[in-house]
């Protein structure tokens, strides 16, 4: 007579031992995503070394003409992490420089460095080719000097100023705009945040 009571009783605690399992198993994936984002309160320790856009901005899928025949296409910005630099063409010695620390934090990154693409936004005068084949084999490329490029700059932080401040950006593999890293941030910053970014994040 006791078996249906011991029945529920098993049911129960068969139930509660479930959602036991699934707290454990999305509890950090919960956590890392608050990390990720920035939203909500984070732990000591979790500094970035740039500056966070939060919300992070959804960039448009948008087709740019290359500095060559071949196009930037729509979705170059998605499935991988993308370092993105915003300049003329002619390329100034802060251009130069941007360009210099994107390929060598790539490097840096070891084993991990094909979840990660260097970008080029060229916003005019393009472009001094020679010193980009020589010095930045890989990079990719696409000008922001016509229509569908200003319907992609129009969703950058700072719109009316972006080309002019020499900014590195980073964007997730989702195509979302999420840090922005000025002149004057430490090198070393970028690559510490890619890898803390990478080591939190199994997309891209």
């Amino acid at each position: 007579m006791n078996r249906p009571v011991e029945q529920t009783s098993q049911g129960s605690r068969s139930r509660k031992q479930m959602w036991i399992l699934i707290g454990a198993f999305f509890a950090p994936l919960a956590l890392a995503f608050l990390l990720y984002y920035g939203v909500g309160i984070r732990p000591a320790g979790t500094t970035n070394k740039g500056d966070l856009i939060s919300p992070a901005v959804p960039l448009p899928e948008v087709e740019l003409p290359g500095a060559t025949d071949q196009p930037l296409a729509a979705n170059a910005l998605r499935g991988k992490w993308s370092m993105v630099f915003i300049g003329d063409g002619a390329c100034d010695a802060r251009c130069r420089e941007a360009l210099t620390l994107m390929r060598q934090t790539r490097l840096a990154l070891g084993d991990k460095m094909e979840r990660v693409q260097r970008v080029f936004l060229i916003s005019g005068n393009c472009c001094d080719q020679a010193y980009l084949d020589a010095e930045h084999t890989g990079l990719l490329l696409g000008r922001i000097d016509n229509p569908a490029g200003q319907t992609l700059l129009e969703t950058f932080p700072d719109t009316a100023q972006v080309t002019g401040l020499g900014r590195i950006y980073l964007v997730d593999p989702l195509g979302n705009l999420m840090m922005k890293y000025d002149p004057d941030a430490p090198q070393k910053g970028l690559l510490d945040d890619l890898k803390k970014l990478l080591k939190l994040s199994h997309i891209g």
